[in-house]
């Protein structure tokens, strides 16, 4: 049935209501929306995600500032007076589309004279940092706008609850169900499905054989385009199966399949990432144009599925050292690295060069 147009609207949450994960998923639903979000630390802060903000949003809004990462704002230019983001003064008449060209670096062939801008030099409130972390947690341009003071009824939430997420929701992380699945050329093999509170999305283990501590693991982040399509813009499908085909001959091991898209950025923004290549940027530059680091992906939510299979060492299927070192920080012993590399093609030779010199990988 429809909804009423009669019906009360319905009130926002409080700080204090739901859990921090629960509090931080609804944020992430309300700035994907469109609707703003209420940021409590001393005093009040509101904002809304710069890609999904409405025209008629912005005119509301009293003396709201444009909030960029570091990595954006060096991509313009821009002097980095204050930590973390800078924020710049949207002046009066400047519309959402005159925010995207400076948000979205996909644009900037068809507008190159943007600037010159000019930072405000003034200390900026914790709540800055925290709406361009949420943003990316969104999955969206990590770009805000935000205001002093309260904005309608949108959800609301701390400034810790943005930043301790990361190792709230990995801890919070439990096994949903598992189930044996027969693969091709690995047929002793069963899938496990972790959940976290927050409703994120699932991570997987695919653990193959009969493995036995220090387990033979791939960490392995999800990639639709290599996994599933069979791009050749990247080794992440030759990865995968690989890593199958290497466990099963060793005799047992691990696979997490990890919700970490495009190092850690999202399907779109890596598609975007992938627009600007095509104009002859690298893999890291285009990850820094959009205003992320090089490589947006944390490594608690797999120490914590190892830790949920009674893994406590490892034997790391890997050519990134910082997996090694993540995977250390987080509790997990790397008790030997596993090369793992595959031949190049025409379409990735350059994206695989720049992960060997520009990155560390050890191709």
């Amino acid at each position: 049935m429809p909804h009423s147009s009669k019906l009360p609207p319905k009130k926002s949450s409080s700080p204090t209501d739901l859990s921090p994960t629960d509090r931080v998923a609804e944020a992430i639903d309300a700035l994907r929306a469109g609707r703003p979000v209420q940021l409590v630390e001393r005093s009040l802060h509101s904002l809304y995600a710069v890609e999904t903000l409405a025209p008629k949003q912005l005119k509301r809004l009293e003396k709201p500032v444009l909030l960029l990462s570091h990595a954006r704002a060096r991509t313009l230019k821009i002097r980095l007076y204050t930590p973390e983001v800078v924020a710049l003064a949207i002046k009066p008449g400047m519309a959402v589309a005159d925010l995207m060209t400076i948000a979205d670096p996909t644009s900037d062939l068809d507008h190159p004279m943007k600037g010159p801008f000019a930072a405000l030099r003034s200390k900026l409130p914790k709540a800055a940092a925290a709406a361009v972390k949420l943003s990316k947690l969104a999955g969206l341009l990590p770009a805000a706008v935000l205001v002093k003071g309260a904005l309608g009824r949108g959800p609301a939430l701390s400034l810790s609850d943005i930043f301790d997420y990361d190792a709230v929701a990995a801890a919070d992380l439990q096994v949903v169900t598992r189930a044996h699945v027969p693969l091709a050329g690995a047929e002793k093999t069963e899938l496990v499905a972790f959940r976290a509170g927050d409703g994120a999305p699932e991570n997987y283990a695919i653990v193959i054989g009969d493995p036995r501590d220090p387990v033979l693991t791939r960490l392995h982040s999800e990639c639709f385009t290599g996994d599933l399509l069979g791009s050749l813009k990247c080794d992440c499908g030759a990865q995968l199966r690989g890593a199958i085909e290497t466990i099963e001959k060793q005799g047992g091991g691990v696979v997490l399949y990890l919700a970490q898209e495009g190092r850690g950025i999202g399907l779109i923004n890596k598609l975007r990432a992938y627009r600007l290549q095509d104009q002859g940027f690298d893999t890291i530059e285009a990850n820094q144009r959009l205003g992320f680091e090089a490589d947006e992906r944390v490594y608690a939510v797999a120490a914590r599925m190892l830790e949920l299979l009674g893994f406590h060492q490892v034997r790391l299927l890997t050519n990134n050292p910082d997996k090694i070192a993540a995977l250390n920080a987080a509790g997990i012993a790397v008790v030997e690295r596993v090369a793992h590399s595959f031949p190049s093609n025409s379409h990735n030779e350059a994206y695989l060069r720049t992960k060997a010199l520009k990155a560390g990988h050890l191709l």
